[in-house]
Parts: structure tokens; sequence; C-alpha cells
């Protein structure tokens, strides 16, 4: 596994250099969930094709930006799921956006998974990484090296709220349960970007992320196998939970294509059982 997350480093640094210097502009093309891409989103996926390309023990690739799944080695064990560029509309606007790698070995659903990475760019470039039993590790660069800094750890109750969708479109349920943790006291977190807000959250020590289901997505917007349950594992193991709207986990999840779509809850311990209560689950 070591090889693959040293690939991860070095698509992380390749990215960074394509955010600060390639176009920022539209292409000409959509992606498989019929979104217009940014000519980010395809140079990022490129850079990432090619980088694991090298890596003998990757057998396919499962891109946001790609319907299908791309064969890479006939000996590989592991396929790798991503969104190279999650947020990439914030870029233009000097935001921070990342990329998310789920790894799984044998098929696609949420128990295969045996690894899950993420990468932020910002002011500098921060990874998480986070294997089945063991808590996720927080790196980030420097001197243009990624050094371990730390094990994450999600407290019991957190101050961080950042809801998803457009209000417009939320059941009057889930209003008024964003309502009562704001009510609470709880600090609007944001951006629009998956990976910042979730990023935020585990590093101030908790809170929720959600992006439940709306009137015009019914079943979620956030991919599963390259969105949701790479995120699902990294909060189970930082002490947190995930889960979808019936409170059912998230790494349970079988998705029956590869860009299903799921309602998603992320936070720690209080958030996920008050979003419980609030919905009638407990």
């Amino acid at each position: 596994m070591e090889d693959i997350i040293d690939a991860i480093k070095e698509i992380a640094h390749r990215i960074d250099e394509a955010i600060k210097m390639e176009d920022l502009g539209y292409s000409d093309s959509e992606n498989s969930s019929g979104e217009d891409q940014l000519k980010l989103d395809v140079q990022s996926d490129i850079i990432i094709e090619k980088v694991f390309a090298k890596i003998g023990r990757v057998k396919d690739l499962v891109s946001e930006e790609k319907e299908g799944v791309h064969h890479l080695h006939d000996d590989g064990k592991y396929t790798i799921c991503y969104d190279p560029l999650d947020g990439s509309s914030l870029v233009d606007v000097n935001l921070s956006v990342g990329s998310i790698f789920g790894i799984y070995e044998g098929e696609l659903r949420a128990e295969n998974m045996v690894a899950s990475v993420y990468v932020i760019y910002g002011p500098r470039i921060e990874m998480i990484v986070a294997f089945r039993g063991s808590r996720p590790m927080l790196y980030c660069t420097r001197r243009n090296h990624f050094e371990e800094i730390g094990e994450i750890v999600l407290n019991e109750k957190g101050n961080q709220n950042a809801p998803g969708g457009t209000q417009m479109n939320w059941t009057p349920n889930h209003k008024k349960f964003v309502t009562s943790l704001f009510d609470e006291g709880y600090r609007l977190r944001y951006s629009g970007g998956m990976v910042p807000d979730l990023h935020q959250i585990l590093l101030k020590g908790g809170g929720l992320f959600s992006y439940p289901a709306t009137s015009d997505k019914p079943d979620g917007k956030l991919r599963q196998l390259f969105e949701v349950i790479p995120f699902a594992l990294i909060y189970e193991e930082a002490g947190g939970q995930a889960i979808d709207e019936n409170g059912n986990r998230l790494m349970e999840l079988i998705p029956s294509h590869p860009h299903d779509t799921s309602p998603c809850f992320f936070g720690s311990n209080y958030e996920i059982e008050a979003m419980k209560k609030a919905y009638g689950l407990n």
C-alpha cells in the first residue's frame, strides 16, 4: 500500500502546481454526471491516471470524470475510485479544493474499502490517510515534502455546522434540525466544497456535515464510491459516525453503479445522535 500512498503524494504536488498554473476556464465537455467540466477537472484526471498507470498493484480506476471502469493492470490488486478535484468551481475565487481517493480490494462496495485518502489544496497541501482499524493520520507539506503531523480524533461534540444543498429544496424536517443546531450556538461552515468543509470539522474537533435528500435530488448529490464511502471510513475511524437519512451506516453501502449517490451525514457522535432524534430514528 505504501507505493499507492506515495503515488498520491506525487499526484498532490502535480495537481497543486496545475491549480496554480493552468487555465481555470470550462472545457467543452461534461462529466458522467452531466456536470460541466473545468479544464482543471480534466487535467487533474489525466495526472491521476498517468501516475497510477505506473503502479502495478492498481488494477482499475473509477473516476468521477469518466464513465465506467478504466483497466490498468491484469495482475493488480486494488481498484481506486477518485474525485480528481472536488470543489473545482471554487478555484477561480481562490478557495480550498481537494482530491478524494477510495481504495478497494474486490467488489466495489463499502465493506471492501481498505483505505481512504484525501488531499486538500489551500495555503499548504494537507493529506489525511485512513486505514481500517486505525486512526486517520494528518500529513502536511513542509519544504515540498509530506511530513506526518499526528492522529485525528473527533470530540464527542463539536460546534461546526456545514449543511449542503439548496435550502429551498430541503424538507421541513431537515430545516428544523439545521436550525436547532444553530440555536445551540453552532457556527456555519459551508464553502460549497466537500473536502474543505469535512476537513475543517475533523481538524476543529467535531460538528456535522449534511447533504440530505432534497426535492431536486431525492437520492442525494454526492457519489458513493469516491466521495461518500471514503469519508465514511475516515469519520468512523476518527471516532465519529457516518449515516444516511434512514440511520444506516454509510460503510454498509453496496453501489449498483459507479456513479450512484446517497444522502449523507458525517459528524461527531452528539450531532449524529441529534440527527437521528430529529428524523425520528431513535
